[in-house]
């Protein structure tokens, strides 16, 4: 007889995964949620006082940042980063985060790693103010290194039909304002392993540009815009389009928000560029356009407001814990062009 177990899953580490699992799981939970883990589905009530609510989804990866974490062994923070770049793309449009659901795939399970990941997604999930409500944890044997994972993640958001942010209404003379990163977030890392390389003997030494720990840096996690921009929003500011700086940098994040006919200037020295970026744009010989076209740069989120509405702007958002830059502003034509 050939059992499951003897092909390489064990049903038994995965109920015990769920089981570690579950606590943080719990500490997401929101009044929306309905029923508990275990369901096949995740129910979750649609918010109240909206007239017309609108569902906004995103999905998204980590990307070969889990490498860091896979070689360093270090598994607390990736989940926040998954969470992070669903929940920052659904609030791009004005929406709340509602809710989480997240796919963990590995060649043999281990139950206390798959926790530890799982708490980074609960930490990412309470910062966003979206409930974990389910997810997918697959054992597939002989479909991973061992000791490798996979980690994406799915959200979901409401917005009222009205207050839908989606750029229409950017016109030349428009200010944009960046919202400072925490780093590299979780873009560019195909690039960033061939220029800090994978040996951990290095990656754990203190550089002394960066201030810190190679490793330090690479594994911090992406800074979750959510609570700051929702609290702007509520001041009832006119916030006519938000960008966030991901994969492809500014180059092709920006212009994503603009209705033809409109591009933008942007000062690249209105503010200062983290170090790790400087230390890679060495490393790799890169032009400024190509490192603004991989890396965010500094900047995780770029808004566009009236003029007369930016300072108003700067203000909330550094209210509620940003910092924030006046980074240029739009013009007739079409494109980025960087000062």
């Amino acid at each position: 007889m050939i059992s499951y177990k003897d092909s390489g899953v064990d049903v038994e580490r995965g109920y015990e995964a769920v089981r570690l699992m579950k606590e943080h799981v719990k500490s997401t939970y929101t009044d929306g949620v309905l029923g508990d883990i275990g369901s096949f589905g995740g129910f979750f009530r649609m918010p109240k006082g909206m007239k017309e609510p609108v569902l906004v989804a995103g999905t998204d990866g980590v990307g070969t940042k889990l490498r860091y974490a896979i070689l360093s062994g270090r598994h607390e923070t990736i989940g926040i980063d998954a969470v992070a770049m669903c929940v920052n793309d659904i609030v791009c449009q004005g929406a709340k985060p509602l809710f989480f659901l997240d796919y963990f795939a590995t060649g043999s399970l281990s139950p206390e790693k798959v926790a530890t990941v799982v708490s980074g997604i609960a930490e990412g999930c309470r910062q966003a103010g979206a409930a974990l409500i389910g997810g997918e944890t697959a054992e597939m044997p002989g479909f991973y290194p061992e000791g490798e994972y996979d980690l994406a993640g799915f959200a979901v958001g409401a917005v009222d039909r009205k207050k839908v942010i989606n750029g229409s209404k950017i016109k030349s003379g428009d200010v944009l304002i960046g919202i400072k990163s925490s780093g590299i977030h979780s873009n560019g890392y195909s690039l960033v392993r061939k220029l800090w390389g994978e040996d951990m003997s290095e990656l754990d030494k203190f550089n002394e540009e960066l201030g810190a720990k190679v490793i330090d840096v690479l594994l911090t996690p992406t800074r979750i815009y959510v609570n700051s921009i929702l609290a702007l929003l509520e001041k009832g500011i006119a916030v006519k389009g938000i960008a966030h700086i991901t994969g492809g940098g500014f180059i092709e994040n920006i212009p994503r928000i603009f209705p033809e006919g409109i591009g933008c200037t942007i000062n690249t020295k209105s503010y200062e560029v983290p170090a790790v970026f400087r230390i890679m744009q060495k490393k790799a010989k890169l032009t400024k356009e190509q490192m603004y076209n991989t890396f965010n740069m500094g900047i995780g989120m770029v808004l566009c407001v009236r003029k007369r509405d930016a300072e108003e702007t700067i203000a909330q958002l550094e209210s509620t814990g940003e910092s924030c830059v006046i980074l240029g502003k739009t013009v007739k034509g079409s494109g980025v062009k960087l000062k």
